[in-house]
């Protein structure tokens, strides 16, 4: 791919800190350099390389201490890479860590105007985008106060509109937009949205996965600063999921995985498949669990009873599954749960059995069934079934087994209606 059509391409890029074992060995080493020992070479990224096109959303998605924002400060030139090459083609705005940018014993006011300006801005752009800027921020009598009285979401909502205001080329994110409130976080996700719709080039940082699978094609898995995974946002979020899962669960033992019957496909392939190709191929995305094996079948019925690929608008349906409940866990606490989704991973229709029934199931032996019952209420699209068998003992479920991908399938409509769902609304017009 030329140079034209990329925005960003990093190859290789690795970046060291020297971690002295006390302030006397730091000085050492600044006096004597290359004559001390009193340090470890700590490896925040270690060749990572990525490609962004023009216009493109990449997240990047990772834990705590992964690289994530080591990674954006160099493509942002706050800090420098050991090793590794960057090409950066655009102007970027950047939302990074609280704190970074602006100036604490400056007004909001001189803030707006000091970051245009390292941006390219002249003092005539500014004045032209100050009233968008402040109105966008919302922070009132607050703009003419020093950046230093600020709450953390009033800083951020400075900062934001500061960066989306100045027609940055390449937008780059990293999980500050956490700390708003919710509904200037939506504010901010439907500017993002409408920027990409612009070609904005963009790098998205957060934990958030529903956000990362709705706004980016793409996404970069950084664990330890190292690349564990790139590929689709779904993909990508899907195996991040069952990571930390996984590492929530260390302790506990898993079961040996049962035959799944035909309904489910194993996984069998070292590289999951993106959401286009698990729909040919019929495999689920992702399937994980500490007790794999557990759903013995699963999918979307007709009220002839039959499985299909194809449903119309309106047309009753069943969600049915089969489980095996694992050996020594508590029926009381356990949940079976669905959801229908569409091919980006975004929860549309989502039910439980402990939404109506939280105390779990009968004492017994052998396997059973839950059928959840509604009618087809998705407008014409593709979509998928996720299934999982739950623990609910805790705050948040665990899982016995995921799958996401259990069953693939269309809804057609009879003429084109707009929207995600198709809800019975009455009408009316008065005169």
């Amino acid at each position: 791919m030329s140079s034209e059509q990329l925005a960003i391409r990093i190859e290789g890029l690795s970046k060291h800190f020297s971690v002295y074992h006390s302030p006397l060995e730091r000085l050492k080493h600044v006096v004597f350099p290359g004559r001390t020992k009193g340090f470890n070479d700590f490896r925040a990224l270690n060749n990572v390389s990525l490609s962004v096109k023009r216009g493109e959303t990449c997240a990047i998605v990772g834990q705590n201490g992964s690289g994530k924002s080591t990674l954006l400060q160099i493509l942002c030139g706050t800090l420098r890479a050991t090793e590794g090459t960057i090409e950066v083609n655009g102007r970027i705005a950047a939302l990074l860590e609280l704190g970074a940018g602006f100036n604490a014993d400056f007004t909001g006011r001189e803030n707006v105007y000091m970051n245009g300006a390292v941006l390219g801005l002249t003092r005539a752009q500014i004045d032209e985008r100050f009233a968008d800027i402040e109105a966008f921020a919302e922070i009132g009598d607050f703009m003419d106060q020093p950046v230093k009285t600020y709450s953390s979401g009033m800083y951020v909502r400075l900062a934001f509109s500061v960066a989306i205001h100045v027609d940055p080329q390449i937008l780059i994110v990293d999980e500050a937009l956490a700390v708003g409130d919710s509904r200037f976080q939506a504010k901010c996700l439907n500017r993002i949205k409408a920027m990409k719709a612009e070609g904005v080039t963009i790098l998205f940082v957060s934990h958030d996965v529903g956000a990362v699978r709705t706004l980016c094609e793409r996404a970069l898995w950084l664990d330890k600063g190292n690349v564990r995974m790139l590929g689709d946002a779904f993909s990508v979020t899907a195996q991040y999921n069952q990571f930390l899962f996984e590492a929530d669960n260390e302790a506990v033992p898993t079961s040996a995985p049962k035959q799944i019957e035909e309904s489910i496909p194993q996984e069998n392939s070292a590289e999951p498949p993106d959401a286009q190709q698990a729909m040919k191929l019929h495999r689920p995305i992702n399937h994980w669990g500490s007790h794999v094996g557990s759903i013995i079948e699963a999918g979307i019925f007709n009220q002839q009873g039959e499985r299909s690929s194809v449903y119309t608008a309106g047309e009753p349906l069943t969600v049915r599954i089969r489980f095996e409940p694992p050996d020594h866990a508590d029926r009381n606490t356990m949940s079976v749960a669905f959801s229908m989704k569409d091919l980006r991973g975004t929860d549309l229709i989502v039910s439980t059995t402990w939404d109506q029934n939280p105390t779990g199931f009968a004492a017994g032996n052998g396997p059973l069934v839950a059928e959840f019952r509604l009618p087809n209420h998705l407008n014409a699209g593709d979509y998928l079934l996720a299934v999982a068998l739950e623990d609910r003992s805790g705050v948040l479920p665990q899982y016995y087994e995921y799958i996401e991908g259990a069953h693939y399938f269309s809804s057609l409509t009879e003429k084109k209606q707009y929207g995600t769902f198709l809800a019975q609304v009455s009408q009316s017009v008065h005169a």
